[in-house]
């Protein structure tokens, strides 16, 4: 029997909802005079190393949270000081009259920062409150009690050798039980996957909708930096049928974050998110920009883009569900630290009234109660329907959120619904032409392989395969033959490739190259691979990002 250890909460992830959520039990601990032992469990080497984001961040909840941030040295330094949006044909650009920008594009107030650094800074504050944080410590499995209700986690092994035998260094996993667990596992949680589906908490729902985010860091020539800056594009190098866009954020010390996100709604099988922006480096705008510069720093993640919509119940009993676990990311304004850490700490304050009261292990349904009097409500429901009109394409969309927007101010009363899941809308390779890709030229664009190295990614050799097919036929039955293998396209870091031996074709998985995005997890068309938790540790180690 696996090791117990208790507390009274027991939060999965030292991202910004999981760190807020221990914050906030502690003062609210101390605000009460009694004691509340709070453990936060983190896959990644250290808190922050698997956190990517663009990102421009609102600080309205950190200010809420803690209101002198500044002078306890939070990492928000570039205060936004211009925003421009262009869209983009393959030679050329155009510039939106500032005027004619809806106000989810305007930064005013906000920082450009890397949200690695700003988590590592909460764990920081977190830990001086008394809060434990196990890093290294993948929460594996969700433990059940007798009546159906989460309990608490149970830890992954240590030692484990691929074949499944046990190492002379073989750890078990340990079961660590709360009066209540709090879930905040970023985008596409495998734990809050199970939770979904365990209690049905998205079946009044849309069906969440993804993009994957690929982001690179760039030190470029001081007469090109314009510190504070923000940029968005839309349109080339996607056709007007995917949805996407991307950014370039001037941060200090003539820092460029680069990035793109690509809805994974996509149809086009032969499409490389990849790929896409790569090419997107190449375009005149970016490439004068990025010129004798140098690229630092290299990652992708999935984010959970569906909004209001697509917000699943957010209680269960022994639990809840925070940040981009349960969706909070709001797509219109390309934002969701702000909410998530909002989330979080909305839900300490529904788990410390009921710790107070004598309760455990119910429905913590204050939490749900909060959210809907709160101002990340209202700013939701503002932009509910973003994300399924830009799903209608990027002429239809732009023309639809700018009357929502721009003209009704987000005052109107109707609601567009998206049903369909993202591995649902991908069509057959036969419908479209392939798209042929320049090699990368080494200076503005550049492989898997290379960039995977710049995200200072490893896992132990000898464990399983973190990433599991439920029927290993359907790579080469059914993906290669209808689908060209999309596998190999849709990663950005390059795990999934077709090999061929003896004659007969088969899928090699790379499980060392996993920048744990959770694409495979999302997009594979009969969702035939899932994600789980490798060794901990193991995955990226991303540096400011």
């Amino acid at each position: 029997m696996s090791e117990v250890m208790e507390y009274d909460v027991v939060i999965v992830g030292a991202g910004p909802s999981g760190l807020a959520t221990a914050i906030k039990l502690k003062q609210l601990a101390e605000i009460q005079q009694t004691e509340i032992n709070v453990c936060v469990l983190e896959k990644g080497s250290e808190p922050g190393a698997h956190i990517l984001s663009g990102a421009v961040m609102d600080p309205q909840a950190l200010t809420e949270l803690l209101p002198d941030w500044e002078a306890l040295g939070a990492p928000l330094k570039t205060r936004v000081v211009a925003d421009e949006f262009h869209f983009l044909g393959s030679k050329g650009s155009y510039k939106l009259p500032h005027f004619l920008l809806p106000d989810c594009f305007h930064n005013e107030g906000n920082y450009i920062v890397s949200l690695g650094d700003v988590t590592k800074w909460l764990a920081a504050q977190a830990e001086s409150l008394g809060v434990e944080i196990f890093s290294g410590f993948p929460a594996q499995k969700v433990v059940y009690g007798a009546q159906g209700e989460v309990i608490g986690v149970e830890t992954g092994a240590f030692g484990i050798n691929k074949d499944g035998s046990l190492s002379d260094g073989y750890q078990p996993g340990m079961e660590i039980h709360g009066k209540y667990t709090v879930f905040a596992e970023g985008a596409r949680g495998h734990l809050g996957k199970e939770l979904i589906k365990q209690f049905g908490l998205d079946n009044e729902a849309d069906s969440q909708s993804y993009g994957l985010g690929i982001k690179e860091v760039w030190e470029i020539k001081p007469e090109l930096h314009e510190e504070g800056k923000v940029i968005h594009t839309a349109g080339w190098p996607l056709d007007r049928h995917t949805y996407g866009g991307a950014f370039l954020y001037h941060a200090a010390d003539n820092k460029i974050f680069i990035g793109m996100v690509v809805g994974l709604g996509y149809e086009n099988p032969h499409l490389s998110p990849f790929e896409e922006f790569q090419k997107l480096k190449t375009h005149p705008f970016v490439a004068r920009l990025l010129e004798g510069g140098k690229r630092i720093s290299y990652g992708a993640r999935a984010i959970a883009a569906g909004g209001l919509n697509s917000l699943p119940k957010l209680c269960f009993p022994g639990g809840v569900l925070v940040g981009c676990d349960a969706g909070f990311l709001n797509a219109s304004r390309i934002k969701g630290s702000h909410a998530a850490i909002k989330s979080g700490a909305m839900a300490a304050e529904a788990i410390a009234q009921a710790l107070q009261q004598g309760r455990q292990r119910d429905v913590l349904s204050t939490y749900a109660d909060l959210f809907k009097s709160s101002w990340l409500q209202a700013e939701l429901h503002k932009a509910r329907n973003f994300k399924p009109w830009m799903n209608k394409g990027l002429i239809i969309g732009t023309l639809m959120v700018g009357l929502e927007q721009k003209i009704l101010r987000g005052k109107y009363f109707w609601t567009v619904h998206s049903r369909t899941k993202d591995a649902a809308k991908l069509k057959r390779a036969s419908a479209f032409p392939k798209i042929q890709y320049s090699k990368p030229d080494g200076k503005l664009t550049f492989d898997r392989l290379s960039s995977v190295y710049l995200s200072n990614t490893n896992h132990n050799d000898n464990q399983p395969v973190h990433l599991r097919l439920t029927d290993p036929k359907i790579p080469v039955m059914h993906n290669l033959a209808h689908y060209d293998g999309p596998e190999s396209r849709y990663c950005p870091a390059g795990v999934y490739e077709f090999s061929e031996e003896g004659g007969d074709k088969k899928l090699v998985i790379n499980a060392q190259n996993c920048l744990h995005c959770k694409t495979c997890d999302i997009k594979d068309p009969l969702q035939n691979i899932t994600w789980v938790t490798p060794e901990g540790g193991g995955g990226p180690n991303y540096t400011s990002m």
